[in-house]
């Protein structure tokens, strides 16, 4: 029997690129030498993922699962669009979000293995990108949506609401996919881009000639447009695309959101 160890296996694993099984068997079949193993591995076609790593990985998928009071999201990346559309490259990404919603975002690491087979049959760079995951409590509304193209997940939206119902959260939901938020609420803005803006936005009202007692209200005025079209933007100071006369705070009422998670491919 070969001597070698689990960390002797991650170590060739993560030079050679080599799924978990295959790096294995390699230090078995040349008595636990690290070098004839990896010779063996090259030989055999077992080690090419390697050679792919420093790839960019922009395509993928994204895939939804459900699971009682729990949703999850998963990002798997690759290189083309033709492998994310791939049945087992789909059924991959979809496999680890349900493992993710049944058991914790910690759970991914059990899907390594498949993912390594992944690099060597598909020949491409891939792995795993953003997870998500959101557990609502009792009395909270949970909706998700999932924008499908061309047989995979490219666009994937998790809600949790206090309060409202399940109609609200769905159109919450919906309005998120379409607009792309980065935050929530505006206090969940950096307070070093927010008064960067404001001291832009100051001297910008300035050059425009603006009396000085008007300056502040005039310059919180544009800030608070600036929340609503900043990169990503802010959630509840968007405009709900039904009626962009109401924002997302006015369409929530009483109701409120708790959390959101949104995985994108591209």
């Amino acid at each position: 029997m070969a001597d070698f160890t689990a960390q002797d296996v991650k170590r060739l694993r993560d030079m050679t690129g080599a799924g978990m099984m295959d790096a294995k068997r390699a230090l078995q079949e040349n008595d636990g030498d690290f070098e004839a193993a990896k010779q063996w591995l090259r030989e055999k076609g077992l080690a090419k993922s390697a050679e792919r790593s420093d790839r960019e990985s922009t395509q993928g998928a994204v895939a939804l699962a459900r699971v009682d009071n729990v949703a999850a999201l998963v990002q798997l990346k690759c290189e083309t669009d033709f492998v994310a559309k791939n049945a087992d490259f789909v059924n991959t990404a979809n496999d680890i979000a349900e493992l993710v919603a049944k058991q914790g975002e910690g759970a991914v690491e059990q899907k390594a293995e498949a993912i390594d087979d992944l690099k060597i049959t598909l020949k491409e760079n891939i792995g795993l990108g953003r997870v998500a995951r959101i557990e609502a409590k009792e009395g909270q509304i949970l909706d998700t949506y999932l924008h499908v193209q061309e047989g995979r997940g490219v666009n994937g939206v998790v809600v949790l609401l206090e309060g409202g119902d399940q109609d609200l959260a769905h159109e919450v939901a919906v309005n998120v996919a379409f607009a792309k938020p980065a935050y929530l609420r505006r206090e969940d803005v950096p307070a070093e881009e927010v008064e960067a803006e404001r001291a832009t936005l100051e001297a910008q009202t300035r050059n425009e000639g603006k009396p000085e007692a008007a300056l502040d209200k005039i310059v919180t005025g544009k800030l608070d447009g600036w929340f609503k079209r900043m990169p990503g933007g802010v959630l509840l100071e968007q405009p709900y695309a039904k009626d962009e006369k109401k924002s997302i705070k006015q369409l929530l009422g009483d109701a409120d959101v708790v959390e959101f998670a949104q995985v994108l491919i591209g």
